[in-house]
Parts: C-alpha cells; sequence; structure tokens
C-alpha cells in the first residue's frame, strides 16, 4: 500500500480546499533589467522575505499604472487612450467590454495597428470589477488577489494572465507615437512569479485620503465646434 493513502484518505475525510495547488517557484534564471523596469536580481539582496515581496510589487507598479494598462481597467464606463485622456470619439463598454451595440470595438480595433489606431483580435475593456484607475498600489495589489475581481483567477491563472496574454502584450508594442510600458512583458512575468513566490505581500496604504480621477464633462472632452473628428486610438 502506498505511503501516501493514509494521508490522501484523511484529507478526504477533512476537507481539502488547497490540496493540488502548487506555491509558485521563485525565478531561477533571472532577466535583465531593461527599458526602466528593474530585474529580479536587484531585489536579492532585501533580506526580509515579506519587504523583498513588497518591493517587487512596486516595480511591477511602473506597469501596472501606466497609461497602456490603466487605459483598459477605467473606472467609469468610457475607455481612456494616450496619456489617460477620455476616448475619443466617445464610446462605452458595453455588457461584455467590447463596446455598445452597433458600435463594438472592433469598429475601429481591428487585428492589428492601422496607422494611429491600436490593434488587437482581442481588443476590450477590463471588467468593471477590474477597475483600477486612480487607486494606490495597495489598493490594486488586494484587488488582483482576489478572485470576485480579477476575473475568478487564482494565483497561477494571474501569473498566466501577466506572463503570456496577448492583449496583454500590446502594452509593450503600442503604435509608435505611444509610450510603451516599462520593460517587456517576459521580465514583468518574471518580477509577478517573484513576488507571488515571496508571499505576494502588497504595500501599505499612503497616508492620507487618495482621491480617483475627476470626472470630466462633456463640455471638456468634445472636439471644438466645426472641428472634424477622425478616429482616434484607445491605448491599452
Amino acid at each position: 500500500m502506498s505511503r501516501w493513502l493514509p494521508c490522501a484518505l484523511l484529507m478526504l475525510a477533512i476537507g481539502c480546499d488547497d490540496c493540488g495547488e502548487d506555491e509558485p517557484e521563485p525565478v531561477a534564471d533571472p532577466l535583465p533589467g531593461t527599458a526602466g523596469l528593474r530585474s529580479v536580481a536587484d531585489f536579492a539582496d532585501i533580506a526580509d522575505e515579506e519587504a523583498r515581496s513588497v518591493a517587487l510589487f512596486e516595480e511591477m507598479g511602473k506597469v501596472l499604472t501606466h497609461p497602456r494598462c490603466v487605459n483598459c481597467h477605467p473606472i467609469g464606463e468610457r475607455p481612456l487612450q494616450r496619456a489617460g485622456e477620455p476616448h475619443q470619439p466617445h464610446v462605452v463598454r458595453g455588457e461584455d467590454g467590447h463596446g455598445a451595440p452597433g458600435l463594438p470595438c472592433a469598429s475601429c480595433h481591428g487585428e492589428s495597428h492601422f496607422r494611429t489606431v491600436p490593434g488587437n483580435p482581442e481588443w476590450h475593456l477590463a471588467p468593471a470589477e477590474m477597475a483600477w484607475e486612480g487607486k494606490s498600489l495597495a489598493a490594486i495589489c488586494g484587488q488582483i488577489q482576489d478572485p470576485e475581481r480579477n476575473g475568478g483567477k487564482d494565483m497561477e491563472a494571474l501569473l498566466e494572465h501577466m506572463e503570456s496574454d496577448a492583449l496583454v502584450a500590446y502594452g509593450w508594442d503600442p503604435p509608435e507615437h505611444l509610450e510603451p510600458a516599462p520593460g517587456s512583458q517576459a521580465l514583468f512575468g518574471q518580477l509577478a512569479r517573484q513576488w507571488a513566490a515571496t508571499g505576494a505581500h502588497c504595500p501599505p496604504e499612503p497616508t492620507g485620503d487618495v482621491e480617483g480621477p475627476a470626472e470630466a464633462s462633456e463640455d471638456e472632452v468634445s472636439p471644438e465646434a466645426g472641428e472634424a473628428s477622425a478616429p482616434t486610438e484607445k491605448a491599452e
């Protein structure tokens, strides 16, 4: 009889929600830092594991709070573009994040970039519960680990999303006139894995109130009277 059988029978008897789930492994072969994003290796000298975990997430925050990421995680129903400006023309999220009936995202955003208009086969907004525009890093950290606010993902699914999702990859490959997110998707994925392997700790909330973005009025975001309005890009 296998020596593991008594343990397995005990687990079946008492129940085990986490059975079979592996802890994230530390990154074995860190990539070098690049384009404003540091390497996992740069945090190795932080002896306290919780402090190292927090520092890793703060480095990830350079990507998570960048316009290429935040623009697809808006707090309202309207996507953002460029450096966080309201999308022009005025479009809305829609029920499934793919735009309103009759004016889906795919009306302008094709499978690839066209001139200044970004493209991707999966172009859409993140669900409303995954919005983090204007939130602190501490709030974002808690949110992305909560399956009720991250699309039902456990930690491994969250890491895979950061490492290999094709729409996330757009953040590092926008049209030429837009600034890409810091680093690369591969480097960002390594930081995320090491953060998880060190306990997925969150930074503390900043002192004082954190205000969300102010809502812009129609007058503030509409084109000038008489000015021709051309389709423009929405940047993740």
